[in-house]
């Protein structure tokens, strides 16, 4: 059975869905990813784009609430928002903090927010393979 991870982040626009889509394109045979905010925005162009560079479309990704999953176990919730208030999840069997840079914070031009929203997907993805790669 697959283990279920539920990613967060504040908007849902950039790191959370980047997770989820990583993880079912990479590990989908032994994880279910889903992801949510805590204050959903909308999705971030700069990150369907980076996500595409690798051959994942997150296109189709729709912002959700946190509440959504209310009452629905989780093998694992992770968090990969920077600071602030992280959410309280009690269906989680595990939590995992890992902070990753905000993509809506990033300034200048369209190449220079591309190249830090493709840093961060490469820390996001990086981090996914050391840590459910080796399950």
């Amino acid at each position: 059975m697959k283990k279920r991870v539920l990613f967060v982040c504040t908007h849902n626009a950039a790191r959370s869905p980047m997770a989820e889509g990583y993880l079912n394109a990479r590990y989908g045979d032994r994880y279910e990813a889903f992801s949510a905010g805590t204050a959903p925005g909308a999705l971030n162009p700069y990150a369907v784009r980076a996500m595409a560079e690798i051959g994942i479309d997150i296109s189709g990704h729709r912002v959700k609430d946190l509440g959504e999953f209310d009452e629905q176990e989780m093998d694992y919730l992770v968090a990969v928002c920077e600071g602030g208030i992280c959410p309280f999840f009690p269906w989680a069997k595990e939590e995992i903090h890992q902070e990753f840079p905000d993509p809506s914070k990033l300034a200048g031009t369209d190449e220079e927010i591309m190249a830090g929203v493709r840093r961060i997907r490469d820390e996001i993805t990086a981090w996914i393979d050391a840590t459910f790669g080796e399950e």
